[in-house]
């Protein structure tokens, strides 16, 4: 399983992740040719080669001769990606990081989406960086993003609304319940765009995962530290022996005064928001009262909203919430063919192969066959 890992030791920016995915090995006219697909003029891209506390890294910039008008509004933006001839996976990427940050710019500034705006000469920068990010991201098509901890800075930074505390309010904003640390550097290590790419594209955050690196690729930014290099560093390698680790959201909460008929409604909508597993156990409560546990594993960053939700559908009162590390085996999909039709296969990076329960039931009823049977005959199938 390929992993790409956002070590983010000095924070991170649109155009260092430009630049590092460049320095990866992102072609550079790939990139041009895609960028020219959306309809956007009066900028040019210059890319550099640099250094950082004697690092070899990437300068990427985006120059900018603004139109007439002032600014472009989110949902001239989002219009204008969905009608380009751009892949449908970027795409999908380029929209997923704007709207964190034209969610957030709507919260700070009290405004619906559709009336949120970027100054123009933001909008063009903003842009590139975004789609040319979603460009670099469907050219190595990872199997798993994960980040290391965002530093943030102190001070104070000047732009379009005067002069504002750092960590920008934008920056803060997108990233509620993300980790973070403390970093005492006088500066902007995050800015918005680039906690917007972190937080949509990472499914993780923790430590260095255990991988054999294939590539490392370095993006530069524009001040020097006195700590640290300013660099973005992406890393790209494969998991070790089909093993990865990550970290995971459980939720707990005990039920004694819930009608067992709403269960499977509660199980739905926790799965539909993202959940990752739920499980019921039975109890014995406080002066012997039959009740439930019920548990439910999610990605952290779905924590909040599940715990929310089962506050909102159940009758608990609490949820307890807390931090697990866990070890996991990369796994894959085939689709094989069987006397009874197509089985979808689960092979794990142990090489333990598992066919699909769904697939196998739908087999089994379409043909009044026992559904073990149709399980026994995708296991027979030699996996290509």
């Amino acid at each position: 399983m390929t992993i790409l890992y956002f070590d983010c030791f000095a924070g991170a920016s649109g155009d260092m992740t430009v630049g590092a995915l460049i320095h990866l090995g992102l072609p550079v006219d790939l990139l041009k040719r895609e960028l020219e697909k959306l309809d956007l003029s009066s900028y040019s891209l210059d890319v550099f080669s640099g250094s950082r506390s004697g690092i070899c890294a990437v300068g990427f910039k985006v120059r900018v001769n603004p139109r007439p008008k002032d600014h472009r509004h989110y949902g001239e933006i989002r219009k204008m990606i969905k009608k380009s001839p751009l892949a449908e996976p970027i795409q999908r990427i380029s929209l997923a990081i704007f709207q964190r940050i034209a969610e957030a710019e709507a919260k700070i500034h009290g405004q619906s989406l559709e009336e949120v705006h970027f100054h123009e000469v933001g909008a063009i920068d903003s842009i590139v960086d975004i789609v040319g990010t979603a460009i670099g991201i469907h050219y190595f098509q990872p199997h798993q993003i994960l980040s290391s901890p965002l530093p943030m800075g102190r001070g104070f930074v000047d732009c379009q609304h005067g002069r504002l505390p750092l960590p920008a309010p934008a920056t803060l904003e997108i990233l509620k319940d993300y980790p973070t640390q403390s970093a005492e550097i006088e500066g902007e290590l995050v800015t918005p765009t680039g906690a917007a790419i972190v937080r949509a594209l990472s499914q993780g955050v923790r430590p260095f995962p255990a991988m054999k690196v294939q590539r490392v690729g370095y993006g530069m930014g524009e001040r020097e530290f006195p700590d640290r290099p300013n660099l973005l560093r992406l890393v790209l390698g494969e998991s070790v022996e089909g093993v990865t680790g990550d970290r995971v959201s459980v939720l707990e909460c005990h039920i004694d005064n819930m009608n067992p008929e709403f269960y499977e409604f509660l199980m739905d909508r926790l799965f539909a928001q993202g959940a990752l597993d739920v499980t019921l156990s039975p109890l014995i409560m406080k002066k012997s009262r039959p009740g439930t546990l019920l548990r439910v594993v999610a990605e952290e960053k779905d924590g909040d909203p599940l715990a929310d939700l089962i506050l909102r559908e159940s009758t608990t009162l609490g949820v307890r919430m807390y931090e697990v590390r866990r070890k996991k085996l990369s796994r894959t999909f085939k689709e094989v063919e069987t006397r009874y039709g197509k089985i979808r296969v689960k092979i794990t990076g142990a090489g333990r192969l598992q066919p699909e329960y769904e697939d196998c039931k739908r087999v089994a009823l379409e043909k009044g066959v026992p559904i073990q049977e149709v399980f026994r005959e995708a296991l027979k199938q030699e996996v290509q």
